[in-house]
């Protein structure tokens, strides 16, 4: 047969299946007003684990995993238009609606801020972004700043959740699990490390540096080069180069920014010592209550899945078949439960479409724990 012929037969059997395809949803919404009537839910484990093992033995061996595969997409657009029919609990969209009727319609540009470090770092960078003046509490820790945000000491938390470079701060991720709070902005600050020395002090006579463990990673080609110099991790870059100018040595320096030279009477010894010129650390602003304001178009949740297969994949399938652009995935490890995990998703929708609503009716079915952390914007 030629291809076209061969083309031809595919349109053919194309139109066959999405003929069944339609009468099969057709027979789910049937199925729909049953569950409806019964008091059922939509999600019904063991008839779909029957389903699947018996379209993979019509298969046959061959074709085996393509067919699952395809029918654990079928199953999800089933369970979507039949959650789509039946409504759902509706008490977090409400809190959401609730939220965007009540948050005011410009965010803040003054307010009490939790930041980690001290004057120059980069977490008050990013405060300096998203407020025009800010009233900062600097603490000693990321949890520090959980804490003061989870018991009212102030409106909002900065807190730094990736860079370019380095990847997740892991440390946020897990005291994720441990704090009630809302992501109300983001916002990225680009990082361009360089190293602090006293003033007078030459690149030769350092025997010591300091700096965040983030820093660090970011800076590990220049790091790698230097011979006989010790490499320290503390709590901040900004810490790292008030401890330098604290210091009455000589061969001590800082990975930090450049404005703790000023700050901290420091020169910059060396200049764009980052891994990569293109540095950039993206930050949360955090909340206790629940604040959507105008334009939110990023959402940030958090669940735990069954532990089996293919239960991640049911939940990314959602987000393809409601058309939602995911835009991050992390996970970590739940304390105390061997191999289960924390799954954190950033996703690219609109807190006003439709398919917004539907998401979350779904996850909230058919995860076994679901966190919506907020809906908001990234401020560039």
């Amino acid at each position: 047969m030629s291809i076209e012929q061969l083309r031809n037969e595919i349109d053919s059997i194309d139109k066959e299946l999405v003929n069944l395809f339609v009468k099969r949803m057709g027979v789910a919404a049937q199925v729909a007003d049953y569950k409806r009537e019964n008091g059922k839910p939509v999600l019904d484990p063991e008839r779909e684990r029957m389903l699947l093992q018996k379209v993979s033995d019509l298969a046959g061996e061959d074709m085996e995993s393509q067919t699952r595969i395809l029918y654990q997409l079928i199953l999800s657009l089933s369970r979507s238009y039949q959650s789509h029919l039946l409504g759902f609990d509706s008490t977090l969209t409400d809190r959401i609606a609730n939220a965007i009727d009540t948050t005011q319609q410009v965010f803040p540009e003054r307010a009490t801020v939790a930041c980690q470090g001290v004057e120059g770092a980069y977490s008050q960078l990013a405060c300096d972004k998203l407020f025009s003046a800010p009233n900062i509490m600097y603490m000693t820790s990321f949890e520090g700043v959980f804490q003061a945000v989870d018991k009212g000491l102030c409106r909002y938390g900065i807190l730094p959740l990736e860079n370019s470079t380095a990847g997740s701060v892991n440390q946020i991720y897990d005291l994720m699990l441990r704090y009630n709070f809302h992501v109300v902005r983001s916002t990225r600050v680009h990082v361009p490390h360089v190293l602090l020395s006293k003033k007078g002090a030459r690149m030769e006579d350092i025997r010591e540096i300091y700096s965040h463990e983030q820093a660090i990673q970011q800076c590990s080609a220049f790091l790698h080069q230097l011979k006989g110099v010790k490499v320290h991790v503390c709590e901040n870059t900004a810490v790292a180069a008030k401890a330098v100018a604290d210091s009455d040595r000589a061969d001590v320096a800082a990975i930090s920014s450049e404005s703790c030279a000023a700050l901290y009477g420091l020169e910059v010894l060396e200049t764009a010592i980052s891994n990569v010129e293109n540095n950039y650390t993206r930050f949360i602003c955090i909340s206790k209550e629940l604040e959507i304001y105008p334009g939110a178009h990023r959402t940030s949740l958090m669940l735990t899945l069954p532990h089996k297969p293919g239960a991640l994949y049911t939940v990314i399938a959602k987000f393809y078949s409601l058309g939602i652009n995911l835009i991050k995935l992390e996970s970590r490890p739940i304390p105390g439960k061997d191999f289960e995990f924390m799954f954190y998703f950033d996703i690219d929708v609109s807190v006003y479409a439709k398919s917004f609503t539907e998401l979350l009716s779904q996850l909230q079915a058919e995860t076994e724990t679901f966190r919506y952390l907020g809906s908001y914007t990234e401020i560039v």
